[in-house]
């Protein structure tokens, strides 16, 4: 029976930094392997006569120093670890002798049991380093420990995979960006946030489906129902986190989008930052690019738009409070999207087509972008108006303006440029 079987691996963490570790060989092993080894601060030198254009980019980086021979006895001198990968048996065994003689750990990619270490399969979640082997009696089996490091690593990302913080936490907030509805599409650093959240204060256009999957335990408040009593509705969210965070709670400010994509979250950052509270943004995918892709619709396209602009439509360009230069906007020739502009659409098409924008101009509006209720109506510049009132079509909407509402799968390819 091999020895492995009878006494597994005894798994410790090397701390390598600024110690000299020796790689043989510069093939596609020390291509996978060199990049955590640069990442642990360690002194690399790598002996090998050839290596990959990436092993060779790190070398060329001043990451590793690169010794352009064949192995040779001596090679391991003052060495703490060595990895051997070449694909020379000879000089495998010849460096792997010197390892042991010199009491150097030594990894072997072409002979596991010639080794005196093994390389588990490693992943990193959020300052957690995750490394699995399997060792038992039925022998070594990389791609079950691979299998397993996934899960553990993806549950620990998407928060399904709960791992409490024992030790004193800085209570603090997280201002979150949901991204446009779909609950798969939060960042994976988000939906761990949300999964160690004490309280969570959610926007009703929040991926409300995330909000089931949280433990009993957590505070779910809705942003829409505070009571504001004397306070504007933005104040009186900024004094709920603030009081949740003083209460030495690990808050979620859940938001739809993005933070800062107007989401007012640089006022909610302002408010915890005069107030001394710790605050972490986590971006969001923005509705103004994923639920258009959603819908089909690339808001550049070559040949034709090379830019897109985002716009506030919540006032109308008649208003005193508005701040965009519609008369600017109209004269642009890539893609326009709106937000929040539903109910302003015919006076904002009114305000694009008088100020010399085609009538002709395709526009679509789609509806509740990357969830079940998702639905698209296309129009035109001169139509637009009309239809989302006959459509019934209701917030939250993005509205996309130009010639890349035209584009779908089925259009021919656009022209060289």
């Amino acid at each position: 029976m091999a020895e492995h079987a009878v006494h597994p691996a005894y798994p410790v963490g090397l701390r390598l930094s600024g110690r000299r570790v020796v790689v043989v060989g510069g093939g596609q092993v020390a291509q996978r392997r060199l990049p955590a080894l640069i990442a642990a601060g360690a002194d690399i030198t790598l002996v090998s006569p050839s290596a990959t254009p990436s092993v060779e980019a790190m070398a060329d980086a001043g990451e590793i120093r690169w010794e352009r021979r064949v192995y040779a006895d001596g090679d391991l001198t003052d060495t703490w670890y060595t990895l051997i990968a070449s694909d020379d048996t000879t000089a495998n065994d010849a460096a792997s002798a010197e390892a042991e003689r010199t009491r150097t750990w030594c990894v072997r990619s072409d002979d596991a049991d010639a080794a005196t270490a093994w390389t588990p399969a490693t992943g990193r979640s959020e300052g957690v380093t995750v490394a699995v082997l399997t060792t038992d009696g039925q022998g070594r089996d990389p791609r079950h420990s691979a299998a397993v490091r996934d899960a553990i690593v993806e549950g620990l990302r998407d928060g399904t995979l709960a791992a409490p913080h024992h030790r004193t936490r800085t209570p603090g907030v997280s201002l979150v960006g949901g991204g446009p509805g779909d609950p798969d599409l939060i960042t994976v650093r988000g939906r761990r946030l949300l999964a160690e959240a004490d309280v969570v204060i959610a926007d009703r256009l929040g991926p409300r489906d995330l909000l089931d999957e949280l433990p009993p335990h957590v505070e779910v408040i809705d942003a829409a129902k505070i009571p504001y009593g004397r306070f504007m509705a933005q104040e009186a969210i900024n004094n709920a986190l603030i009081e949740h965070a003083r209460a030495g709670k690990a808050v979620v400010r859940l938001k739809g989008g993005d933070p800062f994509v107007f989401g007012r979250g640089m006022e909610e950052a302002q408010a915890l930052a005069a107030e001394g509270i710790a605050c972490t943004v986590v971006p969001g995918i923005s509705s103004s690019i994923s639920v258009p892709g959603a819908a089909g619709i690339p808001v550049t396209h070559r040949g034709v738009a090379h830019e897109f602009t985002v716009v506030s439509g919540h006032v109308a360009p008649d208003d005193a409070r508005s701040l965009v230069d519609w008369a600017a906007v109209a004269q642009l020739r890539g893609t326009l999207v709106l937000l929040m502009a539903v109910d302003k659409i015919g006076a904002i098409a009114g305000a694009l087509i008088a100020h010399g924008k085609s009538p002709e101009t395709p526009v679509a509006l789609v509806q509740e972008g990357t969830t079940a209720a998702q639905r698209r109506v296309d129009a035109t510049l001169a139509t637009v108006g009309e239809r989302a009132v006959a459509e019934q079509v209701r917030p939250p909407a993005v509205i996309v303006i130009g010639d890349v509402v035209a584009v779908g799968p089925d259009a021919a390819a656009p022209p060289a440029e």
